[in-house]
């Protein structure tokens, strides 16, 4: 079967890469630049913990060696400390999130290294599309000179940015708002009174700063400074950027200390939403599909969110096939997502910046707003939290042996340690993006259980054989706990690490129905056959025969 044609070789187009990879399929990577990153240090990303996981776990390690994880979160208003919270450490709701920030060269290198390492992914470097072409069995691309080439694939994913050629190929509206947020920004090196803290500074009391700055560390002393700028103002000559500096570290540290500048810019954020994300045999992610950064919120986390939901249902269409259900389910999670993100910021806008509208409605306290900016920037809240797929067309309808846990289905499972068939204790996040269903059963006690024996205690060999026998590859995990589950309770979890369903016991048929509905039924079901369901019938013949298959 042809490979997966991905366009654009940025930090998301890569990481969609590397996770087709990780599940045995494909790519061919078109990189309309040269395959080397200008070095920008004023340009970075911030990465919350679960998108941060997924990039480390795919092999790239600039995260770790060029990235710094914050320490704490420090908010003030004017000349008083609103807010300050410790990141990392542990809290009455458990730990709050630490995100690492780092220079966007450095984690595009970074993947570009995994991606150098991995035998299923081939970057064409220098390789610009002009025409797009489907027929029912794939996608055929041609790249313009130097090197004019046809391409064909099986899927293609358009990963080509804001301007995406791939959007437009297909024709595609992505409306929305312009110019939603300017900022100039500033990196430097200097010692601020915050080692390792990300700080917001809104109505700071010197004149040159404007209404909002923020402060963002990153490795050997280096901070990104952002100023928040009107929406049509004058231009920002270098002069007046180096007084924002220059009054901004004085107003922090008393007087201007040595600092050195090592790169300036401005820029303009924009919200706007495709409104197609599939169209037939071909996709969008990342910023082709969605744009948006105001009020703290990451377009890359969302980005890097894309691909790790499309890598697993294009998998499963590569090696087994799918239902039309499943590859439309990319759009309907992902889109309703961000969509999610793109309103809770543009109804907080007027209430942050100083407008009307919603103003009048939420209380105006400092402390009110602040919560609501702390969350964009920690990825919290609406502006922040990973996303819940509750009404997702994979989840499987209500049924009596359905459960309730800490987590609700839908949501991101937490990252609780598990051990695995062959006796490794490992953490539950280490087990995903491997192109299978995970079956974690909650069993305490299973830290003294005789590796040997263990798949055969209790209701194990039930279990075993359930699995089995589900229409998808699935593996079998216990925990010995996991958050508002009890004992025996068996939790359903896709690739992507959301939870499908959890169970009261070992329920064959259910947990066979659950795995159904998460791969979008049969795969007659895009073809007008069948129901896209698997008769309880049929699971039981499944049994029969794996229990046969066993003895013999």
């Amino acid at each position: 079967m042809d490979p997966v044609i991905v366009v654009g070789a940025g930090p998301v187009g890569l990481v969609l890469s590397l996770a087709l990879a990780a599940q045995g399929v494909p790519s061919v990577v078109l990189d309309e630049g040269p395959g080397k990153d200008e070095q920008r240090p004023a340009r970075t990303v911030v990465l919350r913990e679960d998108t941060a996981a997924l990039v480390e776990r795919l092999g790239c390690t600039t995260l770790r060696d060029e990235g710094l994880r914050w320490s704490g979160w420090r908010s003030m208003r004017r000349k008083q400390l609103v807010r300050e919270l410790p990141l990392g450490a542990a809290s009455q709701t458990g730990p709050l999130p630490a995100p690492v920030h780092l220079p966007q060269h450095a984690l595009t290198r970074g993947l570009r290294a995994a991606v150098a390492a991995q035998s299923l992914v081939r970057m064409a470097p220098l390789s610009r599309i002009d025409t797009l072409e489907q027929d029912p069995d794939g996608v055929t691309v041609h790249t313009r000179e130097p090197d004019s080439t046809w391409w064909r694939g099986s899927y293609l994913v358009g990963c080509d940015g804001a301007r995406s050629t791939v959007r437009k190929l297909l024709d595609i509206r992505f409306p929305g708002r312009t110019a939603v947020e300017r900022h100039a920004v500033a990196a430097l090196r200097a010692e601020l009174p915050w080692p390792g803290e990300a700080v917001l500074h809104r109505a700071p009391p010197w004149r040159s700063a404007g209404p909002e700055v923020t402060a963002r560390p990153l490795p050997d002393g280096v901070w990104r400074l952002d100023w928040l700028l009107p929406p049509r103002g004058e231009l920002v000559t270098p002069d007046a950027l180096i007084t924002r500096v220059r009054d901004t570290l004085a107003g922090w540290c008393g007087e201007t200390p040595a600092y050195e500048l090592l790169d300036t810019g401005v820029y303009t954020l924009h919200h706007r939403l495709a409104r197609r994300w599939r169209s037939k045999r071909a996709f969008l992610a990342g910023d082709a599909a969605h744009l948006l950064g105001a009020l703290g919120t990451q377009g890359l986390d969302e980005g890097v969110r894309d691909a790790e939901n499309l890598a697993w249902k294009l998998a499963q269409s590569w090696h087994h096939g799918a239902s039309e259900l499943l590859l439309d389910s990319y759009q309907a999670e992902r889109r309703a997502a961000v969509a999610a993100r793109l309103r809770a910021a543009d109804q907080s806008l007027p209430i942050l910046r100083g407008g009307g509208g919603l103003r009048t409605l939420v209380p105006g306290s400092a402390r009110g707003h602040d919560t609501l900016l702390t969350d964009g920037h920690l990825g919290c809240g609406p502006l922040g939290a990973p996303p819940s797929y509750t009404h997702s067309p994979l989840s499987p309808p209500r049924a009596e042996a359905h459960t309730s846990v800490g987590t609700p289905p839908g949501a991101p499972v937490a990252d609780v340690r598990v051990t695995a068939p062959d006796g490794k204790s490992v953490r539950l996040r280490d087990r995903l993006g491997m192109g299978h269903l995970l079956v974690v059963l909650v069993a305490p006690g299973t830290g003294v259980w005789d590796r040997r024996h263990w798949l055969t205690a209790g209701v194990m060999p039930r279990l075993i054989e359930a699995v089995a026998a589900l229409p998808v590859k699935g593996e079998l995990l216990v925990a010995e706990s996991y958050p508002g589950a009890s004992a025996h309770t068996v939790l359903l979890i896709r690739p992507d690490g959301h939870l499908v369903a959890a169970f009261g016991g070992v329920r064959p048929a259910e947990l066979f129905a659950a795995a159904d509905a998460a791969r979008g039924g049969a795969i007659e079901q895009a073809r007008g056959g069948g129901t896209g369901a698997a008769s309880e019938e049929s699971l039981h013949e499944s049994l029969r025969s794996e229990r046969a298959a066993n003895i013999n």
